[in-house]
């Protein structure tokens, strides 16, 4: 208690305080991990689970669900991902000023970039393919254009969760691709979904 009446913070509350101000200011510094992880997770999970019924790992699909449906909720749930993690790495480079800054909002307008030309290259591509392989071409172009923004941000923000994150897309997108279109869309659904989704919820509460 001070001379005028006030409390006196104990030293269990200044650190609980100084803790709390700590991580408030990492995610701010680094980014949250909710945006740039799970958005991607939700809808890798829903879009690529919809390719997977519609695909079956036999040719076979396992649900009445078109192909130009079972795409359009995939590649529409991509863009709103998209959104979602330029969005987190805009906020992130907000926080800072000078150089560090310019390159995290060059680093967020690239993934809008990097997906507009995804679409532009497989809109051209795909016409000439059977539907499986359009399918195919469509979500292993996507996601390498992922794996390889998630490695140039976990090197150009120095973070190695992010850096790992872009290797682990890279390495189901190739098993997948290799496997066939069925194969590719579960790993990604089952792995590359419930991973992205798990790793947002535990770096966050490590944040």
């Amino acid at each position: 208690m001070t001379d005028d009446g006030e409390r006196v913070a104990s030293p269990e509350e200044t650190l609980r305080l100084i803790e709390t101000q700590r991580a408030t200011a990492v995610r701010a510094l680094h980014g949250d991990p909710l945006l740039l992880y799970t958005p991607w997770g939700v809808a890798w999970l829903l879009g690529f689970g919809a390719l997977f019924l519609r695909y079956g790992l036999d040719g076979v699909p396992y649900a009445p669900i078109s192909h130009g449906a079972a795409l359009g909720v995939h590649l529409s749930l991509q863009v709103v991902a998209g959104a979602f993690a330029a969005t987190g790495i805009v906020r992130m480079s907000s926080q800072v000023r000078g150089e560090s800054s310019a390159k995290g909002m060059m680093y967020g307008y690239a993934w809008f970039v990097g997906m507009v030309l995804m679409s532009v290259i497989c809109a051209r591509f795909s016409s000439a393919l059977d539907p499986l392989g359009a399918g195919l071409l469509w979500a292993g172009v996507s996601l390498l254009v992922v794996a390889v923004l998630y490695m140039a941000g976990g090197a150009l923000f120095g973070q190695w969760p992010m850096f790992f994150m872009g290797v682990w897309v890279a390495a189901v997108n190739g098993l997948g691709v290799i496997l066939g279109a069925g194969w590719h869309a579960l790993l990604s659904a089952v792995l590359l979904g419930g991973g992205q989704i798990a790793a947002g919820i535990l770096l966050r509460r490590r944040a």
